[in-house]
């Protein structure tokens, strides 16, 4: 019986046909309502966006094959399109909510090895459309890309977003209320702020630790429908849950414009390690920054079950774990926190005497993800 066909096997245009319908669909769901925003879509050298009135925020980041994921971890779980899409897509997304603003449009790079299955790629496409709906992204449209042969998979995507300015504007872009006057940048948290974490943190490190445990069973496919709350609002302790957080991480995608209208006064994706992308925080502002360990509990209680699988640290994790995307933020000490943003350390002055980070009040040291070291290569 002949195998599925590999991209190897068929044109570039039979590829992307059926990726481009699936693009298609999604985009004339996303545009209901907002007429122009994307002008022209995939089929073109360039897609056409119209992101007036506002600031635009740009980001790109690469999901690597042997960098950043693996095709089959070690428990034997082999991953899917759907989610390499669905996370390749929600790093970027979330990057653009750290920003304050609000997701508009992605293009997308593949690079495919030859033997990739046609249906992988296609499945890949429909696991981005699946997080922009999912995580709270609905007028986000994707607006085409490029495709091309290597000898490992990867996917770059590159992110748009709106940061709506002038009042009145179009308020069906965004939840009642909010009025975000521009980007909210690392630069400007201020001693007297209290530190903030929207979402999770520590997850999705346990979840990486249990898929590369070679002694453990693999977790059963991750469900493609999910309660986008989950994870952070109502955390799990099942070790498929947490191997969930790694393969499909669920960034608080409308806490971002929630905390900038709040008075966020600097924003990050905690997506290398709380306390590295605390320190990129203080290190930006010129503040020292103090984490208050017992207000992570909440966080580190359902990673206990899974330390006792992998022999991990659940604390460990929360500070150091990256591939959740929270959002860590400073706000000034009298905001009212949005619902789903808990206040976890504080801001002060930065003396020649005091760490520029700290864990109740003592030195700690940024460990988090570094692409460049060989330990950080799953």
């Amino acid at each position: 019986m002949a195998g599925p066909r590999t991209v190897a096997q068929v044109s570039e245009e039979e590829l992307l046909r059926p990726v481009l319908e699936i693009f298609a669909a999604h985009n004339e769901q996303a545009e209901a309502g907002q007429p122009g925003r994307l002008l022209l879509g995939p089929g073109d050298d360039c897609a056409v966006y119209d992101q007036t009135p506002g600031r635009t925020v740009v980001t790109v980041d690469t999901q690597t094959q042997g960098q950043d994921y693996l095709m089959t971890y070690p428990c034997g779980y082999v991953v899917r399109g759907w989610e390499l899409g669905w996370k390749s897509a929600a790093q970027n997304l979330a990057d653009v909510a750290a920003m304050g603003a609000l997701p508009t449009g992605l293009v997308i790079s593949l690079t495919l090895p030859p033997g990739t299955p046609v249906e992988w790629v296609t499945d890949m496409a429909r696991g981005y459309c699946a997080a922009i709906r999912a995580l709270g992204a609905p007028h986000c449209t994707v607006g085409g890309g490029d495709v091309g042969a290597g000898t490992e998979l990867s996917a770059t995507v590159a992110a748009f977003g709106l940061v709506p300015e002038g009042d009145p504007f179009d308020t069906s872009l965004v939840s009642p209320g909010v009025r975000p006057s521009g980007p909210v940048l690392r630069s400007g948290a201020r001693p007297g702020d209290i530190l903030v974490l929207a979402g999770t943190v520590g997850r999705a490190a346990a979840g990486l630790e249990i898929l590369m445990d070679r002694q453990g069973s693999s977790p059963m496919p991750v469900p493609e429908h999910v309660e986008v709350e989950l994870a952070w609002a109502a955390p799990e302790d099942d070790p498929a849950a947490l191997a969930a957080s790694q393969l499909r991480p669920l960034p608080p995608l409308d806490l971002g414009p929630a905390l900038a209208e709040a008075g966020a006064t600097a924003m990050i994706d905690v997506s290398d390690g709380l306390l590295k992308d605390a320190e990129r925080v203080a290190r930006a502002s010129g503040v020292a920054i103090d984490v208050d360990s017992s207000r992570l509990t909440s966080l580190v209680e359902p990673l206990r079950k899974a330390a006792t699988f992998v022999a991990g640290d659940p604390q460990e994790w929360a500070l150091h774990g990256g591939e959740d995307h929270g959002i860590l933020a400073a706000l000034p000490s009298t905001a009212d926190l949005p619902a789903g943003a808990i206040a976890i350390g504080s801001c002060g002055e930065l003396t020649d005497r005091a760490p520029q980070i700290s864990v109740d009040g003592r030195p700690r040291d940024q460990r988090g993800w570094d692409h460049f070291a060989a330990k950080d290569r799953v």
